[in-house]
């Protein structure tokens, strides 16, 4: 066989001795064949390098045996663990995995998507810009399946995969009331979302009991801020608050800043992810202060460097590897035809104690 021209399915039967439908059949996984027609078979593809024609068998069962994945920001390092259990899981069930990037935009998601669409995938797994309209993502599931990562949108009733945000930032912020903290400081990206002002979000959680449709990650975690607070007796103040209203550590050092430069400032701060952490981490170096001496801080989401730093950083750690295998998992099973009613999972999170959050209470004692 001329040494530039790939092997095919015909090339295989001949070196093996059986029938091109034969090959065909154990090549490409289907029909039966006997063990030893089998063994020649794969003896024979072996020796001749074989490489299976993806697209043709895509012709022939209707998958492509791909997975799109939309990651907000592909440069984030949550995203980085989540892709990483993605990945793992659809290596052993003979997946593949084209990743794409929507910047946190709607219209960077939507022409993401499409650039998916157009390599047949056979399933999406997203973390969604818009958690209330996302009409595309609404189309789409009619046809394609998918499982949200991260967050829900209104409305739209496929798998999904997060943690029970409100409830660990609620969880958080208690410890820090029942360890003597009164200033609780929260820097946040909250730039978006239905409420003009974090006060018109306050009076809406309170409205509803403390509970609120699909939002982003950033917004729950606000929740569970507020709701703390109110089961302490402790009067909020907003003024405690830093909103950041881009994601930006440079914005976000900016924010710090400002809040800890108040006269009457926080004695801890509370940060909604990690380059939330990182900006305020910034902040603090520059404005000369030490940890937990001077300012307390506590990150939800922990990233490999704050087990490194002295002192290490106190955070709530999302199970992200998990969050993407369990993603994984629920999308292939969607593929093979499970048609079962919406799944949510929810993932527990661990929280790490490192040193930089100061017992108030027990140091007046």
């Amino acid at each position: 066989m001329n040494e530039n021209r790939k092997a095919t399915i015909a090339d295989v039967a001949r070196e093996a001795g059986v029938s091109t439908a034969t090959a065909g059949r154990v090549l490409g996984g289907y029909g039966y064949s006997s063990g030893e027609k089998r063994d020649l078979v794969l003896k024979a593809a072996e020796m001749l390098g074989y490489q299976p024609n993806q697209l043709a068998r895509s012709l022939i069962t209707g998958q492509t045996r791909t997975i799109g994945f939309v990651a907000g920001d592909i440069q984030s390092p949550f995203f980085a663990k989540i892709l990483r259990g993605v990945s793992d899981v659809l290596d052993t069930q003979g997946f593949g995995l084209l990743i794409t990037n929507s910047d946190e935009a709607v219209d960077g998601e939507v022409h993401s998507i499409r650039l998916l669409m157009e390599k047949q995938i056979d399933g999406l797994i997203i973390s969604p810009c818009d958690t209330e309209g996302a009409k595309h993502l609404k189309k789409l599931a009619q046809t394609t399946p998918m499982v949200l990562i991260d967050r829900q949108v209104a409305g739209l009733d496929v798998d999904s995969v997060g943690v029970d945000n409100a409830g660990a930032a609620e969880l958080c912020v208690r410890n820090l009331i029942d360890t003597g903290h009164e200033r609780i400081g929260m820097v946040a990206e909250l730039h978006s979302g239905p409420w003009k002002d974090v006060g018109s979000f306050v009076h809406m959680v309170r409205a509803r009991g403390g509970e609120a449709g699909p939002m982003y990650p950033s917004w729950q975690r606000f929740m569970g801020y507020i709701r703390a607070h109110d089961a302490a007796g402790l009067p909020l103040d907003l003024s405690l608050i830093a909103r950041v209203n881009s994601y930006s550590i440079e914005d976000t050092k900016i924010a710090a800043k400002q809040l800890l430069r108040q006269p009457n400032g926080p004695t801890v701060l509370f940060t909604t992810d990690g380059l939330m952490t990182e900006g305020t981490m910034a902040a603090i170096f520059e404005t000369g202060l030490q940890m937990p001496e001077d300012i307390s801080l506590i990150a939800f989401d922990d990233l490999d460097w704050m087990s490194f730093v002295r002192p290490g950083i106190d955070s709530i750690a999302q199970p992200r590897r998990k969050m993407g295998e369990t993603a994984a998992r629920m999308l292939i099973e969607r593929i093979a035809g499970n048609d079962g009613p919406p799944r949510r999972e929810m993932l527990p999170v661990r929280h790490n104690e490192r040193g930089s959050v100061r017992d108030i209470r027990n140091a007046r004692r």
